[in-house]
Order: structure tokens, then C-alpha cells, then sequence
């Protein structure tokens, strides 16, 4: 998370202004956190040009949760077919919870080629009556990234699990019928998940599916059907306003993720095949940059010999291996610049 938002809590950890308790402390029915959550809301409404036609909900349980939620409210009993693709783990968690709902179809699987590219419109053909069409934006493990929404017909709810690239860059809200986050990656702490929904999709859930995944008891009770994760939504509150005051909106945020994640891009492309990035060069993740090393001794060599210079959590996951930088909002360039110049630095000694 940003510094400064970082500190900002820290002297407000003891008392929150006007509360003389902590924001912890105080009941989520009081004004004082009212007034905090719907400056949250406003604030990402705002960021993201999200417009009456959508409702914006703070929810628990993570994306683990919306695996389950979205196909119960939009799937079950509605004698349609869900349309998945698959281009990395994340979407096959996913596509797993929503076949207990309902039926499933899996409209582009990247699992051949380890989950390295995204599908071309021609390998799309989703069908005009779906329920809807299911994507996850950016694939934190392979280092996977739609550069723009795929294509999706217009009676077709596109439903997106942007968890890991909320807020990175701007995005047409209006093309959405449900987009989800949880916060812990670029917009706060765990515990707190955005759900951007249009409020039409509302009402199509069997009024008999669980209580809480019911979208529509969120909206109905401005997020507080039961009780909030107060701390967490205060802190994405805050998050959102350094991104709209201090970083200047998200178009200036993009551009300089851009300029981080190319700048790592450029010390593998020119490496010679020393460093070899995992992601097909169309779809690199602005926030996951993942890459393997010659072999597995050089792998274990470079994230020890990081760790001594302080750069950390650069371990691959287990099923792509190698490394993965992620680079979230936060990352300031003097991080990516230590690492860059490792890189470099690592690669001449021992190519």
C-alpha cells in the first residue's frame, strides 16, 4: 500500500477524527463510519466513472466468495449456459465453483500452452443467450493481462474478476454487467471485495440461494446487510483518494505502471534469452511480471542473492516456476529500478 497512506492510518490508529475512539472501535451503524464508507464508494464511482446504473458493494469472503456468489445470482435456475474462458488459475478456481450452479461452457482454455496467452476474437463465439460471459482480467501467477475487455455480445452480461488490476488503469464500466475486486492487491488490506454491478442484474437471482450471496440484500442495505469490514473499507477509502489526489487519476496511474512493468520487460527482451518471460509478448501483465532462468539453480541463485539487496517476494509459483515481480500501484520506480538494474547486473555475471 502507498506510504503515505500507510502513516495517515498509523496517526489515526488510536483516535479517528471526531470519534474519540478508533475506526475500529466504532459501530459501522454510526455516522462517523457511514459517512466513511460512503466517501469510499463516491470516491471509486468517481475514479472509475461508474454511473447510477450500477450499484458499488463492499462484501467479505474475497474472490473465493464471487466464484460462488456470481453463479448463483446469475446462473442458477436460469436455464442458460455460462460461458468461461480460461486463461490462467484463477479462472479455473472459478469455473469449478460455478458448475455446482449450473451448466458451463468453456469457451477458451489456455491450459495447453501453460496458460501463457489470451484468446483472439476468432476463438470467441459466445453464444447471444448466455447467461454470461466470465474472464479474469489479469492472471497474477502467469503473469497474464487482457489489454482490453474481450469481445462479448450485448445481451451478454460480461462479468470480470479484476481483482488483481482494480484501479490500475481506466475502464469502461458501461461494458460491464459485473465486475468484482477483492482489495488486497492494489486497493487495501484483506478482508474487503468491491462488486460493481448493474442494478437490472439485480433481481435475477433465486430469492432461495444463501442470504449473503444475494446481491441484491448489499445493495438494498448500502453494504451493511451484516456487518462490514469496517477497518478494511476505511483504508480502501483512502487508497482510492491517493489515487484520485495525489496520483492524479487513473490514466496517469496507468501510465506510470506502464513505464514500471516495460521497464522489466525491456531488461528480458534484450537479455539474450537469459531471462524468458512466461506471457505471450501481446498479453504482459502490467502488475506480474513472471520469467524463468536457464535452470533451476540459477532461479534459486537469483532470488537469494536479491534477497540480499533487500528485493523480496520474487519466488514464482510452484505450477509456472521461475520469477514473478509484481508490481502493484504502490511499487514505487526507485523498487523497480533496484530490480532492473539487478537483473542486469545478474545476467552479465552469469550468462
Amino acid at each position: 500500500m502507498p506510504e503515505s497512506v500507510l502513516r495517515e492510518v498509523q496517526d489515526e490508529m488510536l483516535c479517528y477524527p471526531g470519534a474519540g475512539a478508533s475506526i475500529m472501535e466504532i459501530s459501522h451503524r454510526d455516522k462517523l463510519f457511514v459517512d466513511v464508507l460512503h466517501d469510499a464508494e463516491s470516491t471509486i464511482r468517481e475514479l472509475l466513472n461508474v454511473s447510477d446504473d450500477y450499484s458499488v458493494m463492499f462484501m467479505q469472503g474475497g474472490a473465493t466468495l464471487q466464484f460462488s456468489a456470481i453463479p448463483a445470482n446469475l446462473l442458477r435456475g436460469s436455464g442458460k449456459r455460462a460461458q468461461y474462458m480460461l486463461t490462467g488459475s484463477w479462472g479455473k478456481k472459478a469455473v469449478k465453483e460455478a458448475k455446482k450452479e449450473g451448466d458451463v461452457d468453456v469457451l477458451f482454455d489456455a491450459a495447453e500452452s501453460n496458460y501463457d496467452h489470451i484468446p483472439s476474437a476468432s476463438d470467441l463465439a459466445c453464444p447471444d443467450d448466455a447467461a454470461y460471459m466470465y474472464y479474469c482480467s489479469n492472471e497474477t501467477i502467469q503473469g497474464v493481462q487482457f489489454p482490453t475487455e474481450p469481445n462479448c455480445p450485448d445481451s451478454v452480461p460480461l462479468v470480470s474478476d479484476a481483482s488483481s488490476d482494480f484501479l490500475c488503469r481506466p475502464l469502461p464500466i458501461e461494458k460491464y454487467g459485473l465486475l468484482y475486486a477483492c482489495a488486497q492487491k492494489n486497493a487495501g488490506p484483506a478482508g474487503v471485495s468491491v462488486v460493481i454491478m448493474r442494478k437490472d442484474l439485480l433481481d435475477k437471482a433465486d430469492p432461495n440461494i444463501p442470504g449473503y450471496l444475494h446481491f441484491k440484500n448489499h445493495h438494498d442495505n448500502d453494504s451493511e446487510w451484516n456487518t462490514p469490514p469496517t477497518f478494511a473499507i476505511y483504508v480502501l477509502g483512502k487508497v482510492a483518494r491517493w489515487l484520485r489526489d495525489d496520483m492524479g487519476g487513473l490514466e496517469k496511474m496507468e501510465s506510470i505502471n506502464r513505464e514500471k512493468s516495460q521497464q522489466l520487460y525491456s531488461v528480458i527482451d534484450s537479455s539474450n534469452g537469459f531471462y524468458r518471460g512466461h506471457a505471450q509478448t501481446d498479453c504482459r501483465s502490467l502488475m506480474n511480471v513472471t520469467f524463468n532462468l536457464p535452470s533451476d539453480e540459477l532461479t534459486a541463485k537469483f532470488i537469494a542473492e536479491a534477497a540480499e539487496l533487500k528485493l523480496a517476494a520474487l519466488k514464482g509459483h510452484r505450477s509456472v516456476g521461475g520469477i514473478r515481480a509484481s508490481i502493484y500501484n504502490a511499487m514505487p520506480r526507485e523498487g523497480v529500478n533496484a530490480l532492473a538494474s539487478f537483473m542486469n547486473d545478474f545476467a552479465s555475471k552469469n550468462s
